[in-house]
């Protein structure tokens, strides 16, 4: 790995835990930015000639308090230093509190900055959008990816909801129980969203990002603290565990993409299995279904099937089928038809997604699985179109190294016998 490779990894790992520290101190959003970045600048000259330090969220946390209190006292003709009782006491004393910064005490920050976030003074789109970008750090590609809208429009999303924050004087601390239940869904929605980012990594070279899929993991864990008798957060663990268990098996030597079908399953992450099949179990007793615990079921039925051929494809169309009436989404209906073309053939599939070629235009998979279905009814120029569409639009080099595969095979069956 290259100098700068490990600094902006070091980096994107602490941004949660030191952005939400900065913020809980001087409890303006702009300057808690502000002060990261001019942290992150300083980091990128000093760690690849002295070396990573030891915690490098602390030392982010430490460095960029500092530099944004200096431009403060810069400015102080005009702009007073903010009151000493507006600033959380993290202690003047650099030494000691270096010591104490471990993640006992900011770690936490980072659910508590998701929750300040969500404020219901935003609307909800908005709340989760400026809580990926601020909280999470992804880009505004990789958000507007997940909202299926353009850059544009999430650019000015995000700016509305953070000038919003700025003149609703949003109260920069830990919300209550009342406050914490009514912002309970946007919370989870953000988690949900930095797992899929991390597991589909639709803003790098890289089709995974391990430690953003690990972060989640670790939100949702605090979250079913916080919540113990919430099916859907169980729901929302065991969906994530599910789901990352797979992850050893998703590519191969060469990092591209494996199928589901074609993946070694003696690589998957037995321990993660069974606590993800323990908590959608206690989850589905409650016997009040929601989203997550409905994809969770569905994340369920894969790992509990000892051979792909021994996969409930019935059972799994049922469980789609719940899940587009409880939360219509033309992702959803893709994703369900998958399983109607495995139970009732390619032909009901490609009938079922024709509908959305609209809405799902910008959409990678949609054109990898129309090429697909089309693929199997023997239809290859069209095809053949189709995965071209996909290739255009693939987030990363190995979903496109994926479709020319099926594009090659595709030849190599359309070409002339002799």
């Amino acid at each position: 790995m290259t100098d700068l490779a490990w600094v902006h990894a070091a980096l994107t790992s602490a941004r949660p835990q030191a952005l939400g520290a900065l913020l809980r101190y001087f409890r303006d959003l702009e300057i808690a930015e502000e002060a990261f970045q001019d942290a992150c600048l300083r980091a990128l000259k000093s760690w690849p000639q002295n070396g990573p330090p030891r915690d490098p969220a602390a030392w982010l946390i430490l460095v960029g308090r500092n530099v944004a209190l200096d431009g403060v006292r810069r400015l102080g003709k005009q702009d007073e230093l903010p009151a000493d009782e507006l600033l959380s006491d993290l202690n003047d004393a650099e030494a000691e509190l270096a010591e104490r910064l471990d993640g006992a005490h900011y770690r936490d920050d980072v659910l508590r900055l998701l929750f300040i976030c969500c404020h219901p003074e935003l609307p909800a789109t908005q709340q989760i959008a400026v809580a990926l970008r601020i909280v999470c750090g992804l880009t505004v590609k990789e958000i507007a990816r997940a909202f299926l809208v353009s850059e544009a429009a999430m650019e000015q999303r995000i700016t509305r909801a953070k000038s919003r924050i700025a003149k609703a004087e949003v109260p920069f601390e830990t919300p209550g129980a009342p406050e914490r239940a009514e912002r309970l869904a946007a919370v989870a929605a953000v988690v949900y969203l930095i797992f899929n980012e991390g597991y589909s990594a639709t803003g790098g070279a890289a089709p995974v990002r391990a430690p953003l899929c690990e972060e989640a993991i670790r939100l949702a864990r605090l979250l079913l603290r916080l919540f113990q008798g919430e099916p859907e957060i169980m729901g929302l663990t065991a969906l994530l565990l599910l789901q990352h268990a797979r992850s050893p098996a998703r590519l191969d030597g060469d990092g591209c993409i494996v199928l589901l079908e074609e993946q070694d399953r003696s690589l998957w992450n037995r321990q993660m299995i069974a606590e993800g099949l323990a908590l959608i179990d206690k989850a589905m007793r409650h016997q009040r279904p929601g989203p997550y615990q409905l994809q969770a079921a569905i994340a369920a039925m894969h790992a509990r099937a000892a051979r792909f051929e021994e996969t409930d494809w019935a059972e799994i169309d049922q469980l789609y089928a719940a899940l587009e009436r409880l939360q219509p989404s033309p992702v959803v209906t893709l994703n369900r038809a998958v399983a109607v073309a495995k139970v009732h053939g390619p032909a009901a599939a490609l009938a079922m997604i024709e509908p959305l070629a609209p809405r799902l235009s910008a959409y990678f998979h949609f054109f990898g699985a129309r090429g697909a279905f089309l693929m199997q009814l023997g239809r290859a120029d069209e095809a053949r179109v189709a995965l071209n569409q996909a290739i255009a639009l693939a987030n990363t080099a190995a979903e496109a190294a994926h479709i020319r595969m099926h594009l090659d095979r595709l030849e190599r069956d359309s070409a002339p016998r002799h």
